[in-house]
């Protein structure tokens, strides 16, 4: 442990760093939940829901053609057109769009309108309007899906609370939303979920991948799992496909008190403080949206009791969530004493004067809380590495959390590794564009799959 931590800021961080004994427990416990979310019987009760995502093909690399994706994912709002031309050549043209926060606790309808107006701008800017283009929706919100054109949200996540929306499909309430505009051609044919979207794109060029995740703003991840076991699927002992990929909805996990051994003091004041207390522990626990406040939460203790900081603060570090996620990265990205990085988040908070010491307890804080994201994350795919039972995989992840934090890859592989039977193979790929790319592969497996009937 750095020597220059005060023991006491060293014991107030102990509850985030999790033993080899423990992670096993979180992999038992996690392999149990799931169990229960694919059984028919248990599902209601379960709170890992393995959604069946009604996605049964992977791609060929043979599709083909022109796809609208529509991409919200939390914090951003995404508008794509994917041309498939070849196995390798893939054209995508995006536009992000400025998200108003007022749209997130809003009514569903002024949501809904507010991306199909985003839509209709993309496409009249690029010419589309008269052309006829199937749109896969990545919607990355806890989804039961009842067909690939048909998903009724669970539950908001993420800090949304939009009136209206809960309990209805969300493909019709967007397809309404175009067609109330009448000025374009757009036909949603598709809804899936980020993680699908992040292992179809990888699935695209490394056909071996089978697990999609997400670490960013929020957390999930799907597999690809028999048919015959994903017993919510109506057809699923009958079904002449092997196969179906499951959106776990992971971030759920522990809602029902089987975490509690990981959880920590500051995870329960997280917990109070956001839109959905005493839902997705696990996510708290993991993702880019929480992550930064935990940190936040232990400096602000350590400086009440006067071991951080002399005791004195900012007022920007007084105001909740001020302290943000790429924080944690940037803190970490510094060499072993060195401070560069450090200073300037330092500075960006109001905070002047620190001693070494101080910088040295702030990075030994966010290491604790983002290697417990990083322990807890490699549980998770544990366990669905050995829930399929293969020897072999690529793992699709997207996220900023992953994609950002500089040791945030390594943890994962050499947790995982410590965890896996030794005869297991993984590789851990970054998904590029999955919410794009994988939108369109969904939809285009939607088209030729409705083709072919």
């Amino acid at each position: 442990m750095p020597s220059l931590v005060n023991t006491e800021i060293e014991a107030a961080v102990k509850g985030f760093l999790i033993d080899q004994e423990k992670m096993t427990e979180v992999v038992e416990r996690m392999t149990k939940e799931i169990k229960m979310g694919l059984a028919k019987d248990t599902h209601s009760r379960a709170v890992i829901k393995c959604f069946v995502s009604h996605v049964q093909d992977l791609p060929t690399g043979k599709e083909r053609g022109k796809y609208l994706a529509l991409d919200l994912g939390g914090s951003t709002f995404r508008v794509l057109l994917v041309n498939l031309l070849s196995e390798s050549d893939v054209e995508i043209v995006s536009k992000s769009f400025n998200f108003p926060v007022t749209l997130m606790s809003g009514s569903g309808k002024a949501l809904f309108d507010f991306l199909a107006e985003c839509l209709s701008e993309f496409c009249h800017y690029h010419g589309l309007e008269n052309e006829s283009l199937p749109l896969g929706f990545t919607f990355s919100f806890p989804v039961q899906q009842q067909g690939l054109s048909k998903g009724i949200l669970v539950a908001w996540t993420k800090g949304f609370s939009c009136e209206g929306v809960v309990g209805k499909n969300v493909v019709t309430l967007l397809q309404e939303a175009i067609d109330r505009r009448g000025d374009m051609k757009v036909n949603t044919v598709a809804i899936l979920n980020d993680t699908v979207g992040t292992l179809m794109s990888c699935a695209y060029y490394h056909p071996n991948c089978r697990i999609g995740l997400i670490v960013g703003t929020g957390s999930n991840a799907c597999y690809v799992e028999k048919t015959v076991n994903a017993e919510c699927f109506e057809g699923y002992q009958t079904s002449p496909k092997p196969s179906m990929i499951i959106n776990c909805e992971w971030g759920a996990f522990g809602d029902n008190g089987v975490l509690e051994f990981v959880r920590t003091t500051y995870d329960k004041i997280v917990d109070k403080v956001t839109p959905n207390p005493g839902k997705q522990t696990f996510e708290k626990c993991i993702s880019g949206m929480y992550m930064g406040e935990l940190v936040r939460l232990v400096v602000m203790d350590m400086v009440g009791r006067d071991l951080m900081f002399h005791g004195t603060t900012s007022e920007r570090m007084q105001e909740r969530w001020s302290f943000k996620s790429s924080y944690i990265s940037d803190i970490e990205s510094d060499a072993p004493g060195e401070y560069r990085s450090c200073n300037k988040v330092l500075s960006e908070l109001g905070i002047v004067g620190c001693q070494e010491p101080d910088k040295e307890a702030l990075r030994f804080i966010c290491e604790a809380v983002s290697s417990r994201s990083a322990k807890l994350c490699a549980c998770g795919l544990v366990t669905i590495i050995n829930k399929m039972n293969i020897n072999e995989v690529v793992i699709g992840i997207d996220g900023s959390v992953y994609r950002f934090h500089p040791k945030y890859h390594d943890m994962l592989q050499f947790h995982m590794k410590k965890l896996l039977k030794p005869s297991v193979k993984f590789e851990l790929v970054v998904s590029e564009d999955g919410s794009g790319r994988g939108a369109a592969l969904v939809a285009a497996t939607a088209v030729q799959g409705k083709a072919k009937l």
